[in-house]
């Protein structure tokens, strides 16, 4: 990680409000969140989690109030500037968007693809991140046929594969078992340590248990109602049966080639010089 790190947070949000006919589905929302956070938004069904992370990449825009990234006012970028910003912000979407008629390797590569990658490149970093959410066997299957807890993973992947400086994760382990829930979440700190910022919407008891070491934000009714600052995560000698298997996924993130071939993590590389100003 750089030692320079930005004068300003990564997101910001000053007084964010949304509305669909009558309902609230953000009031006031004010937030900060740091590079290399990981964020945890909880809440109810309905809270507001999913219209929240839509703001940050511009998916929706707010009634009232501000979405800033990396110190811009999203609100005043062209609209030709959103692809860029959609660029560095990996998503992952609560029903997957998985191209079903296309392979898991395609699905993964396709950002990469976008981007005009060397092949060598977008095979070497496909292959680590599929080994990284484990289904490296399962790179020539149709998306289509897999079971919902591996298109998850196979979103997972495709989430992680460009390196983004923002990952959104819409309940990203809603249908994966307990432990690949908490190797989901070994993936998301480690790339948070390497200077990624994570939010994570969910109401996932166990990952919300797990994930001391991250930022909480619980939404009521479109409103903040509790905000948690990380604590030292616990030791718990209970999931011993995910180390290895989180450890060789760690690696495998860890040994992500960057754009130019070399093997590296996430790199600090800062976005924002690419994206055209208003």
């Amino acid at each position: 990680m750089s030692d320079a790190l930005p004068a300003v947070p990564v997101i910001q949000l000053f007084g964010v409000s949304k509305s669909y006919g009558v309902v609230a589905a953000l009031d006031d929302v004010s937030l900060q969140v740091a590079r290399g956070t990981l964020m945890l938004l909880t809440g109810a069904s309905g809270a507001g989690k999913t219209t929240l992370l839509r703001t940050i990449f511009a998916a929706e825009q707010p009634d009232t109030g501000q979405v800033v990234i990396a110190g811009r006012n999203i609100a005043r970028l062209r609209a030709s500037s959103i692809p860029y910003l959609r660029r560095n912000v990996g998503v992952v979407f609560q029903d997957f968007r998985l191209l079903r008629d296309c392979s898991v390797w395609r699905n993964v590569a396709l950002p990469l693809e976008i981007q005009g990658l060397p092949r060598k490149v977008v095979r070497e970093r496909s292959q680590a991140v599929l080994g990284a959410v484990g289904l490296e066997r399962a790179a020539d299957t149709m998306a289509g046929a897999l079971s919902g807890g591996e298109q998850q993973r196979v979103a997972i992947a495709r989430a992680l594969i460009a390196q983004p400086t923002i990952i959104l994760a819409d309940e990203p382990t809603g249908n994966l078992d307990p432990v690949w829930t908490l190797v989901v979440l070994s993936l998301l700190q480690e790339v948070a340590r390497a200077g990624t910022t994570v939010i994570v919407a969910t109401h996932d008891p166990l990952l919300i248990d797990r994930a001391a070491d991250a930022q909480l934000v619980r939404l009521e009714a479109g409103r903040v109602v509790e905000l948690r600052y990380p604590i030292d995560a616990p030791v718990d000698e209970a999931v011993d049966e995910v180390d290895e298997l989180g450890d060789e996924a760690l690696g495998a993130v860890q040994a992500l080639p960057s754009p130019d071939g070399s093997a590296g993590g996430a790199p600090a590389a800062p976005w924002l010089a690419a994206v055209p100003s208003p």
